[in-house]
């Protein structure tokens, strides 16, 4: 079983430059019915598949996914390697047994990065 969360976008513009230059996603596929009608496509990133969608009614702007991996240190390293003018993480323990890298996409999706902290 696999589960694929879908994401609202609103620009397709914006969408290419957090997800495809700043977060190092790969754009696998794209999707229009015909010239000029809203894109869907599909984004990746090792193991983190993502759909984006201009389709109303796809997915609610505001989502959020929580992404366990094994070392922060080294995704939050690789961000501050290519600066986003719009946004600059850090990582937050939080008392629950996390450590935390938040991420707003510029439609308000939040991708938390997140992994365990060793007892």
């Amino acid at each position: 079983m696999k589960i694929i969360p879908v994401f609202r976008m609103f620009d397709e513009h914006k969408a290419r430059e957090f997800y495809g230059e700043w977060l190092g996603f790969t754009i696998d596929w794209e999707h229009r019915f015909e010239p000029d009608t809203p894109l869907y496509m599909q984004v990746s990133k090792d193991e983190l598949v993502l759909h984006l969608s201009e389709h109303y009614g796809d997915a609610n702007p505001g989502s959020n996914v929580l992404v366990m991996v094994d070392d922060l240190d080294a995704r939050l390293a690789e961000l501050q390697s290519r600066p986003y003018k719009y946004y600059r993480p850090g990582i937050q323990e939080q008392e629950w047994g996390l450590r935390e890298m938040k991420l707003l996409d510029p439609f308000g999706n939040k991708i938390v990065f997140a992994e365990t902290i060793a007892p």
